[in-house]
């Protein structure tokens, strides 16, 4: 009988480890969603939006039409797409070498929204997601650790412990009569751990136009500082506006400095494209004869404004950078798929993100995404369930909101706590741990 037992048992142990394995390994294959997107063109956002200009949107229930079938945890999870950056960043031995490889992976993390104009779902309190790429050496888990305000928190680490990504993100949304404006408040902190290098950042503005009339269209813009706070390097990146004649849409450029304030390189590209470094007298003498040669003097049809009534025509500007002679490609987007326009302009990345193989789900938390039925609805075009469900999902969050404050009990976070971010000193939720030890027995149900 005890020689039975142990087969069984190692049999079970087996079992469990040649299903996780697969798990983790073939959880990204799929190339295609269940169903092409649902069509938006019979519904109008303005019935919904006419009272909310300039107010916050993270209260404002929006028509499930309006979504993309992700939740927001999902679509965080898209930082790390470009995870061989990373990789790269730690095998290098110069330091300045190592900022500028940092830097086109803080550009490449903004680069999957590109045409994305459809909003992910806001997450549940207490909601995760899990995200393990063994072909790529790197496991996630975030988790939604407030509601109001909303924070989605996040923590990725190498699986041979050569770095650690993690941040918390408060997204603030307005609405200003034709556009809606993010704000992602909230720190990146990138650790190379062989290097014992610490690097922090937040994120650019992000704004998508014509919300009620014309073609949606993105812009990020805003001012990137990347901060090496061992060495002292910094890299200030100026995500361009589009400008009064669109020259200037999807433009990068910045420039590392060393701790005494020396100009090291020169940063230039297109979040949507790719990013150069070149050699600071390189990019000055290019610039310097490119003014007296007239530069390019072609000006645009259209000119773009914040204001008025009419549509922001996105401006016609071709998607290329001018590369600088001695220039050094420090990266290039992955293309998109030829469907991408039919599956809410996913990335190939992205496509794989809600995928749930048989046997799944007795791995992971009954917290994760994967498992909401009003996003599983709309990846497989059922707009009916899906906007019952996530209706019922969201009074059964008020519902147990209702009950905490009944009782005088707060929401206890389950993975993450907030403390403080000891690079930057400023108020952050860290990753506590323990969530790959598959205990879930105090999880919360949510769905």
């Amino acid at each position: 009988n005890s020689q039975l037992l142990t087969d069984i048992l190692s049999k079970v142990l087996s079992d469990f480890s040649r299903s996780f394995k697969s798990y983790s390994v073939q959880m990204c294959t799929r190339k295609t969603l269940p169903a092409e997107m649902i069509s938006r063109n019979n519904f109008s956002v303005w019935s919904i939006l006419k009272k909310c200009i300039g107010m916050e949107l993270s209260k404002i229930a929006m028509p499930v039409v309006f979504n993309e079938p992700l939740s927001f945890l999902q679509r965080i999870s898209e930082y790390m797409e470009h995870t061989h950056l990373i990789h790269k960043a730690c095998s290098l031995s110069d330091s300045i070498d190592r900022m500028q490889v940092v830097a086109a992976f803080a550009v490449s993390a903004v680069a999957s929204q590109w045409e994305r104009t459809g909003k992910p779902f806001n997450p549940l309190l207490g909601e995760t997601y899990e995200l393990i790429r063994e072909d790529e050496g790197y496991r996630l888990i975030s988790e939604q650790v407030s509601h109001h305000p909303p924070i989605s928190a996040f923590h990725a680490q190498s699986l041979k412990q050569e770095f650690e990504f993690h941040g918390s993100i408060y997204p603030k949304l307005k609405f200003w009569g034709k556009s809606v404006e993010a704000e992602p408040k909230g720190t990146m902190t990138l650790e190379l751990l062989k290097h014992k290098e610490a690097y922090t950042w937040t994120n650019p503005m992000c704004c998508v136009h014509n919300i009620i009339l014309g073609k949606l269209w993105i812009e990020q813009y805003g001012t990137v500082e990347i901060v090496n706070h061992s060495t002292g390097d910094k890299c200030v990146l100026n995500f361009k506006p589009c400008g009064m004649f669109g020259k200037e849409l999807h433009k990068v450029e910045g420039h590392i400095q060393d701790k005494s304030k020396k100009k090291r390189r020169v940063i230039y590209g297109k979040w949507t494209e790719c990013m150069y470094s070149v050699d600071p007298k390189v990019y000055d003498a290019y610039k310097k004869s490119d003014k007296k040669t007239g530069g390019d003097s072609k000006k645009l049809k259209q000119e773009h404004s914040c204001e008025g009534e009419e549509a922001d025509e996105m401006p016609d500007v071709q998607e290329t950078v001018t590369v600088i002679p001695g220039s050094a490609l420090l990266w290039r987007i992955t293309p998109r798929p030829p469907h991408s326009a039919q599956m809410y302009n996913f990335t190939s990345f992205a496509m794989t993100l809600n995928e749930l193989e048989p046997g799944m789900e007795r791995l992971m938390a009954p917290t994760d995404c994967r498992l909401r039925p009003d996003i599983r609805a709309m990846e497989n075009a059922d707009i009916e369930t899906a906007s019952s469900e996530k209706e019922r999902l969201e009074e059964k969050q008020r519902a147990a909101r209702r009950e905490r404050s009944k009782d005088e009990e707060e929401w206890s976070t389950r993975w993450f706590q907030l403390g403080t971010n000891p690079h930057t000193g400023g108020e952050d939720w860290l990753y506590t741990g323990g969530y790959f030890d598959r205990n879930y027995t105090d999880c919360p149900n949510i769905y």
